[in-house]
């Protein structure tokens, strides 16, 4: 597979994998926010920051401000069911995920990250497993298959 079929072949998958999500946000206009946040999410940037203006920047240099409103309101203001997103990821990773092997065992473990300020998704005073007391702070949760 030459590096171009390899590329294409991603960009199928992240489109594929998108309109799945895309289904559950229940309206066919935050398709283009959704891929647009999403590739923000993924691609690097030389700011290492994932907020919404960095990731602006990035998916439309020529109109940073308008796309900084448009992944704002997405995130922010655009009424959709988190579980439902949850539902279509899971609908679409464990198959793929159980076709190489059963599981044998899932690790489900939080991993808090302290943070100073309250702008980005998820921070509050919480338990803070990384100092062992609440704190200002983001928690993670990851699965591990065994």
């Amino acid at each position: 597979m030459t590096a171009r079929d390899a590329n294409a072949e991603r960009q199928r998958r992240f489109d594929e994998y998108i309109g799945i999500l895309a289904a559950a946000l229940g309206h066919a206009d935050r398709l283009s926010p959704l891929h647009h946040y999403c590739t923000g999410l993924i691609v690097p940037n030389p700011s290492r920051r994932k907020s919404a203006e960095p990731m602006a920047a990035i998916t439309s240099p020529t109109r940073v401000r308008a796309q900084h409103s448009s992944l704002l309101h997405f995130v922010g203001n655009s009424p959709w069911d988190d579980g439902d997103v949850l539902d279509a990821v899971r609908g679409y990773t464990l198959p793929a995920l159980q076709a190489k092997q059963p599981e044998v065992a899932w690790l489900v473990d939080d991993t808090g990250n302290v943070k100073k300020g309250t702008h980005s998704v998820g921070v509050a005073r919480q338990y803070c497993g990384q100092v062992g007391k609440q704190e200002n702070c983001q928690v993670a949760v990851s699965l591990t298959l065994a």
